[in-house]
C-alpha cells in the first residue's frame, strides 16, 4: 500500500495550491480518506475528511479556504487550498481508512508546504 503525496511547494501568502494524495495498492473507492498537517513544532491536526461515498468534513479552523475532494477513477484525492496564509506551513499528510475496518489504515509520507509572508 502506498499514499503518495505531492503538490506542496514555496507559495506566497494568498496564493493557491492543490495537493494530491494518489493511492495504490487499495480499493480505493472502499476508503474514507483524509488530510492532516503538521506545522513545526506542533502536533499533527485534521484538516478534512472524505467518505468512501464523497461525504465531506472540515475541521472548524479550516472550512472555507480548503477543500477535499477525490476521484475514484484515478485513486487520487485531492487538497485545494486558497488564500494561503504564512500559518499554513507544514507538511501535509494524507490518510486511508478502510471504511468496513478501521483497523486497515495508512498513512501517506507528506508534503512540504512553505507560504512566505
Amino acid at each position: 500500500v502506498q499514499l503518495q503525496a505531492s503538490g506542496g511547494g514555496l507559495v506566497q501568502a494568498g496564493g493557491s495550491l492543490r495537493l494530491s494524495c494518489a493511492a495504490s495498492g487499495i480499493i480505493f473507492s472502499n476508503y474514507d480518506m483524509g488530510w492532516y498537517r503538521q506545522a513545526p513544532g506542533k502536533q499533527r491536526e485534521i484538516i478534512a475528511s472524505i467518505s468512501y461515498g464523497g461525504i465531506t468534513n472540515y475541521a472548524e479552523a479550516m472550512k472555507g479556504r480548503f477543500t477535499v475532494f477525490r476521484d475514484n477513477a484515478k485513486s487520487t484525492m485531492y487538497l485545494q487550498i486558497d488564500s494561503l496564509r504564512p500559518e499554513d506551513t507544514g507538511v501535509y499528510y494524507c490518510n486511508a481508512i478502510l471504511s468496513a475496518n478501521a483497523n486497515y489504515a495508512y498513512w501517506g509520507q507528506g508534503t512540504q508546504v512553505t507560504v512566505s509572508s
